[in-house]
């Protein structure tokens, strides 16, 4: 049985739950209203109990105060892919390659993970990521260039997208 280990941290997208284990970054993402409600969300899905640990995922922590400082374009994180499972791994592994900056569609990203009418199907797997922002869901658009919802908080979405591209490395 494995352990992991949690923490939150504050960022300007509001505060960010972030899982690790012993293969690496198991969850990140910002959430909204108590975090028991998001570990339990999580706990169901992982073989091993959750802890807190304020040192958790420290490397992650600074690279992400790197990248909200517009300091850092791309993230070296060792990522547990274990929540992630078939296509939607793929599509998630393709978003990867969305350049910092640049913005692609669901139906490009469906191609680049070689389901090219799985559009739908990337919309989907960008919506269940259990790695936001790392992961860069973000970049991900719609046909028409409209910037999509992002979980429900399509304001997170354009302040990630304006900073990329206000940070004009």
């Amino acid at each position: 049985m494995s352990d992991f280990a949690y923490r939150v941290t504050p960022s300007p997208v509001g505060d960010i739950l972030l899982v690790v284990g012993d293969e690496g970054l198991v969850s990140l993402h910002p959430f909204d209203g108590p975090v028991d409600h998001e570990l339990q969300r999580l706990s169901e899905s992982l073989p091993g109990p959750l802890a807190p640990d304020d040192t958790a995922g420290e490397d992650a922590v600074e690279q992400l105060a790197d990248y909200f400082a517009g300091d850092r374009t791309s993230f070296d994180l060792a990522l547990d892919w274990r929540l992630v499972q078939g296509f939607t791994r793929e599509a998630l592994e393709a978003v990867c390659r969305i350049p910092y900056g640049e913005t692609a569609g669901y139906g490009e990203v469906a191609v680049e993970a070689g389901a090219p009418r799985a559009a739908r199907a990337v919309g989907t797997a960008c919506a269940r990521t259990p790695f936001s922002i790392v992961v860069p869901v973000h970049r991900v658009v719609r046909a028409d260039g409209s910037i999509g919802e992002y979980g429900g908080h399509p304001e997170v979405k354009r302040f990630l997208l304006d900073l990329e591209r206000d940070a004009g490395v």
